[in-house]
């Protein structure tokens, strides 16, 4: 466990060496980024996302977002990106936005139970950015035990992680201290299943709104909205009521065995994300 001092321009490069080296050995390391500290791995080195989740205290069903330092790599790294993600990135990527996706088939890294999915982002941190042009994708969650919070410091995270990680990049107190908005994108609408730094409104401002499900068309190609096709389905299950009711016999009024409806049990968790989907810990 070593400690390299990023925020000196003196010793910045020993410390990008040291841990870039840490990385292509397998090690972990903890690195500052723009929203809290996290704890970093080769995404590609399936044993050092391993023993990341293992530090960490969690497991597989819970698999790490990856961070990239170029937008080049976003389509290297996902496929069947919606119209809108391009779009989006150039705007707010470096930021604290992370972006779940449909992963590259190809790819041959196991993060974890991931079902396809890969939870992607870029930060807005200059050592962070040059360790990743350097090293390549990282697996990245906040440096912290599961269950306790995030590191804002690299003392905070050397107090959780101890020896677990080979080498600690410090960079100063957290500039935002919040953790990323993640946007799942492999689903339409789309939803946010982690409110963060960047607002739903935000979003909606750069691309539209892509939050809510778009209208259906009619054979002749107009536009029908939900609405107007649940009271034309109302209207036409009237009127065959209606048809019927003057030919059949007069049926006995008795009420129904579903007429109440019991509550629908609500889902305990940390979030009302996928646990198998790649969300930053």
């Amino acid at each position: 466990m070593t400690v390299h001092d990023t925020q000196n321009p003196e010793s910045r490069e020993g410390a990008l060496t040291a841990a870039v080296d840490a990385v292509r050995e397998g090690g972990l390391i903890v690195l500052p980024t723009d929203t809290v500290y996290g704890i970093g791995a080769d995404a590609f080195t399936p044993a050092a996302v391993e023993a990341l989740l293992e530090a960490k205290g969690r497991g597989r069903d819970t698999p790490p977002p990856v961070l990239i330092g170029d937008h080049a790599v976003l389509m290297a790294l996902a496929a069947e990106l919606p119209d809108w993600v391009e779009d989006l990135t150039d705007e707010l990527w470096p930021g604290a936005l992370t972006i779940i996706l449909t992963a590259q088939p190809s790819l041959t890294w196991d993060l974890g139970e991931t079902r396809g999915t890969v939870a992607l982002r870029m930060p807005e941190d200059e050592v962070a950015l040059e360790l990743l042009r350097r090293t390549g994708p990282l697996a990245v969650s906040s440096a912290n035990r599961h269950g306790r919070p995030a590191a804002l410091s690299v003392l905070d995270a050397a107090t959780q992680l101890g020896d677990s990680v080979e080498i600690y990049l410090d960079g100063g107190p957290a500039k935002i201290g919040e953790s990323s908005t993640i946007l799942d994108a492999t689903i339409t609408p789309a939803e946010i299943v982690r409110e963060g730094v960047i607002t739903k409104e935000r979003i909606i401002e750069v691309v539209g709104d892509i939050f809510t499900a778009p209208a259906a068309e009619d054979d002749e190609g107009d536009t029908v909205s939900e609405d107007s096709a649940a009271d034309a389905s109302a209207d036409e299950t009237v009127a065959d009521e209606s048809s019927s009711d003057m030919t059949a016999a007069p049926a006995l009024d008795l009420p129904s065995e579903d007429s109440t409806e019991a509550d629908a049990p609500q889902s305990e968790g940390d979030g009302p994300a996928d646990a198998s989907k790649s969300l930053p810990g």
